[in-house]
């Protein structure tokens, strides 16, 4: 037996009900993905504006603590990244936009965990349920060659019996491919919603920390949060 034969022939024996069970798994690993995604945003999604009237309030007066203080209330990622900002506010605006930007990089990170995911699926499921067509359709002219043995009528002739078994075995066959497309369809529409949402989130990032540059560069006396805290405890 050469290696095609060989390859034919364990093909033939494992059959593409595997591929269908494989299709299913990954059918419920995305959904399960797309439902912690949607929990985690719904945590994120807060009135960017609210927020930035709060924090105004508290920078146009210099009282940096002040406004650490309101945004470490919030779970929102502009709230998240103007914090990193104003806890080096004392270093100068460049440093401040460096912590930010950090920052905004490590929120980005968590809000697209799992999203490449959605997209592998999504991009590879028809493949997926092509390779178990393909599968079906080594079994189906495998048992053609052999004659279709076993499946004899009365009154019909041995080819015509192997033609309706190969082409019922076709049939079964193309059914992995529909349902690797019936996979891949929900997995690119949650993925491309998903990315939707990480955009919306991330754009109140920049009203929250654009506010905070605003009153860096415009020279804003803001003391370390530490420094103010020490001096209201020696004023004690």
């Amino acid at each position: 037996m050469n290696t095609s034969e060989a390859i034919q022939a364990f093909f033939v024996r494992a059959g593409a009900t595997w591929v269908l069970w494989l299709l299913f798994a990954l059918s419920v690993a995305s959904l399960a993905v797309a439902f912690e995604r949607l929990l985690a945003f719904r945590k994120k999604t807060v009135n960017v504006q609210a927020i930035a009237e709060r924090i105004d309030a508290r920078l146009a007066v210099a009282d940096i603590s002040g406004a650490i203080q309101e945004l470490a209330e919030s779970q929102a990622v502009g709230a998240i990244v103007a914090r990193a900002g104003l806890r080096l506010a004392h270093l100068g605006p460049v440093a401040a936009d460096r912590a930010m930007q950090s920052a905004l990089a490590l929120e980005r990170a968590r809000l697209e965990k799992g999203l490449a995911y959605l997209g592998t699926v999504g991009n590879n499921a028809p493949f997926v349920g092509l390779f178990g067509t393909v599968i079906g359709i080594i079994q189906a002219f495998a048992e053609l060659g052999h004659g279709a043995p076993g499946h004899a009528v009365a009154g019909g002739s041995a080819s015509q019996v192997a033609s309706q078994v190969v082409m019922g075995s076709i049939a079964e066959a193309l059914v992995a491919t529909a349902v690797g497309i019936a996979v891949a369809l929900p997995a690119v529409a949650l993925y491309n919603y998903l990315q939707t949402r990480v955009a919306s989130i991330l754009g109140g990032v920049d009203a929250l920390s654009q506010l905070v540059l605003a009153y860096l560069s415009a020279e804003v006396r803001l003391e370390p949060p530490r420094a103010r805290v020490s001096a209201a405890g020696d004023a004690g």
